[in-house]
């Protein structure tokens, strides 16, 4: 047999490289396989925004684990700065979810007294959104006012996980895909790639949207499916607006340098990561109809992500039911980046046989 280690993990995204962090924090022997680059695929695509109320509310399984993971970021930036040297580029700068309907503003008009006073979160006026982000377009009818919204650079976040695994101890091996499972009876005591096998007493499989096919082998079915995402870039030396502005079609989230990120579009059930120009055509009517300002700005780049969602709607957290020794995280579709940090300490604890109130709370529901 060759080399043993306490954890085998299958994924080198945000999800699978919080993961390796927080067990090498723990002291675990750790090897860590992705068969592509870290941050390669939608860790490297994803905006990382950091807006628990911009798709959650207080009655959704995830707004409590949403929350607390939002929490950990100002200490993890920093953290990871001392370990890697990595800046993630951490910003609190809020969010404002639009309502550009009369409908949509009689809907969100009452959330903000409907959460919890450590949000701080307020409904402004059309005339009261003017005066706090004045760049805004003028058919909008207000908006919410999300103060402790923020976001960080999804692929310095991930790589510098990575980096801090690795300086920790963590084993990583690019380019090495997966193929197979190896058994004893009903527990997975390591996986097959073509450099050989790798032996591990607990397999964490944190593949994204590629999860699914990989457990496959092992006769397991989650329903969960890729969803395709198309954002764009832009760069301006103006400042349009300090904050994330979000709506159900469209966010636009200011980044460091005067780069503006506009995202997403949404194509189900499909691997496919070729950009169209009826998307981004989409996506930039929308964004210049919210922030005209951006009409002006200079084109910087277009990508797509897959993102892995499931029929839930809630990421796939935990121990297989079926093989011993194996786990599971994934699913996570719009909210890996907010999640990853949590995802990552409640994984450490499901290894370390110690309760997690936000395991306990997945799994009940």
């Amino acid at each position: 047999m060759g080399k043993q280690y306490d954890v085998v993990i299958v994924g080198g995204g945000v999800i699978g490289c919080s993961i390796a962090y927080q067990l090498a924090k723990r002291g675990k022997q750790v090897l860590l396989l992705e068969k592509n680059q870290l941050a390669g695929k939608a860790s490297k695509a994803a905006a990382g925004m950091l807006g628990v109320q911009s798709e959650l509310n207080e009655g959704s399984p995830l707004y409590q684990m949403a929350q607390a993971s939002r929490n950990l970021y100002p200490a993890l930036a920093e953290e990871l700065k001392e370990v890697s040297g990595m800046d993630i580029e951490y910003v609190e700068n809020g969010m404002i979810k639009l309502a550009r309907t009369e409908e949509e503003a009689q809907s969100l008009s009452g959330v903000g007294t409907r959460t919890d006073q450590g949000e701080r979160i307020k409904w402004l006026s059309k005339t009261q959104l003017s005066d706090c982000e004045p760049n805004l377009s003028k058919d909008v009818e207000g908006g919410l006012l999300i103060p402790r919204g923020g976001n960080v650079s999804a692929p310095n976040l991930t790589k510098a996980l990575g980096l801090a695994s690795a300086r920790l101890g963590v084993e990583i091996k690019e380019d090495t895909n997966v193929s197979d499972f190896l058994k004893d009876r009903n527990r997975i005591i390591g996986v097959q790639t073509p450099n050989g096998p790798f032996y591990g007493a607990e397999i964490i499989v944190a593949g994204g949207a590629w999860s699914q096919s990989l457990l496959e082998h092992l006769g397991m079915a989650f329903n969960t499916y890729p969803v395709k995402g198309e954002c764009f870039s832009v760069k301006l030396s103006q400042e349009l607006v300090k904050s994330t502005i979000f709506t159900e079609e469209c966010y636009i989230v200011p980044k460091i340098g005067g780069r503006f990120l506009v995202g997403a579009t949404e194509h189900p059930h499909t691997f496919d990561e070729n950009i169209s120009i009826s998307g981004l055509m989409h996506l930039m009517e929308l964004a210049t109809g919210i922030l005209p300002g951006l009409a002006q700005a200079h084109w910087d780049k277009a990508w797509a992500g897959i993102r892995p969602q499931t029929h839930q709607g809630i990421p796939i957290i935990g121990r297989s039911k079926e093989w011993k020794g194996l786990s599971i995280a994934t699913g996570h579709y719009r909210n890996g980046i907010l999640l990853a940090p949590i995802t990552g300490m409640m994984i450490a604890d499901l290894i370390e046989g110690m309760e997690n109130p936000h395991l306990q709370t997945l799994t009940r529901s």
